[in-house]
């Protein structure tokens, strides 16, 4: 069985949506600091270097990044207007507005933050990778590819994974999978332990009638604390399609035990193997 663009690459991805802050974690890693942020052209800016205005809106910023963190959303908004009143020119604040606003469900002023960072500092990897899961989100595909693309490109960068993974995301939910199984390749060479890279290879090498490459990516997500309802179903499936019917049993066993009211169990129950 071949794989190419299909409408029905978003539904593939589902459980990888569950780590959606493995993807936009990346802007709040150089919010608590002075100095510039990954992937950025910026020089180094030491404490001593900070205007007063730079100092306050970077201690603004610090308790916004806390705030957002623990989902206290409406408190972290206020502190980055706090940060921004005091620096308009940060770009750090706008990457952190954007993704507040995405938290919101505010599409164009997630839009209207990154782009006004990007204005501020061209080229910042971690703006870019944001930038471009935000039109990932639009359905604005081909656009969000650039954007991964120019993150990428630039040499400094050190998320390449994170960043790899949500590109790959975002071409299987444009329904790209030939494409979004050479970026997990990608991501792979870079990060074996990564459950999402790992679950969507599988998928993609299953529905490939690649059952062998399947079993290897799934296997490894299922031997660790890692696993659950969507991999233990995958696992199932990839087994059964293999004959490894010891395998199979004990995959089914523990779909059974640990997610008894899962939709997955129920279509375990049911036989429903090809749905």
């Amino acid at each position: 069985m071949t794989v190419g663009k299909t409408p029905r690459g978003a539904s593939r991805v589902r459980w990888a949506m569950a780590w959606l802050p493995w993807v936009c974690v990346l802007a709040l890693q150089a919010c608590s600091t002075a100095s510039a942020p990954q992937g950025a052209s910026a020089e180094i800016i030491t404490p001593s270097d900070e205007t007063d205005a730079r100092r306050r809106a970077r201690i603004r910023l610090e308790l916004a990044v806390g705030y957002f963190e623990s989902g206290k959303v409406a408190f972290a908004l206020d502190e980055v207007k706090q940060a921004l009143a005091n620096d308009p020119g940060f770009a750090d604040a706008y990457n952190l507005r954007g993704l507040i606003y995405m938290q919101l469900s505010d599409l164009p002023m997630a839009e209207e933050s990154f782009r006004k960072a990007l204005s501020v500092r061209p080229g910042d990897a971690n703006v870019l990778h944001n930038h471009a899961w935000l039109l990932c989100l639009q359905q604005k595909y081909d656009e969000a590819d650039k954007r991964f693309v120019e993150a990428l490109a630039n040499p400094t960068y050190t998320a390449r994974t994170k960043s790899l993974m949500a590109q790959g995301l975002c071409q299987a939910r444009a329904g790209d999978l030939v494409q979004a199984e050479k970026t997990f390749l990608r991501a792979y060479e870079l990060d074996t332990a990564n459950p999402v890279v790992g679950y969507n290879l599988a998928d993609i090498f299953f529905r490939k009638g690649e059952l062998t490459r399947a079993q290897f990516y799934i296997r490894r997500i299922n031997n660790s604390e890692l696993a659950n309802a969507e991999t233990l179903w995958l696992g199932v499936k990839v087994e059964r399609a293999l004959n490894e019917a010891v395998a199979m049993r004990q995959l089914s066993e523990q779909l059974r035990k640990r997610f008894p009211q899962s939709k997955e169990t129920a279509a375990l129950d049911r036989g429903a193997f090809n749905e």
